[in-house]
């Protein structure tokens, strides 16, 4: 297995054991992948979620740009939720994990088609 494996099966640990959620492991590949590097890099790889700026990006690159969301209070409720569901007080929230729940709230798993 590679690197890239290897964290893939380490978010998917994360879905199972802190969200109580059983990965589509096909999903959560794709989305991984659509990560890029950042995955590689200690600080890009998680969310900061008590930084406002940090949901900010969140929402902007991956909810509207990546998804094609539209602004509003739904995508803010979304981000809230799946911060929630990871645990306020996780320390490291993976950006793949976060990425994966926001597109299986929306139903944007075709986009990965």
């Amino acid at each position: 297995m590679g690197k890239r494996d290897d964290l893939i099966a380490r978010y998917a640990e994360d879905l199972k054991s802190k969200c109580g959620i059983t990965p589509d492991m096909a999903l959560l590949t794709k989305v991984t992948i659509g990560c890029g590097p950042s995955i590689y890099d200690a600080d890009a790889s998680t969310v900061a979620s008590s930084q406002p700026g940090e949901l900010e990006t969140v929402k902007k690159n991956f909810l509207i740009k990546k998804l094609g969301m539209k602004d509003g209070p739904e995508l803010d409720e979304a981000l809230d939720s799946v911060i929630e569901t990871y645990g306020k007080s996780e320390r490291n929230k993976y950006r793949a994990v976060i990425y994966y729940m926001l597109t299986k709230h929306f139903g944007k798993e075709a986009i990965y088609g």
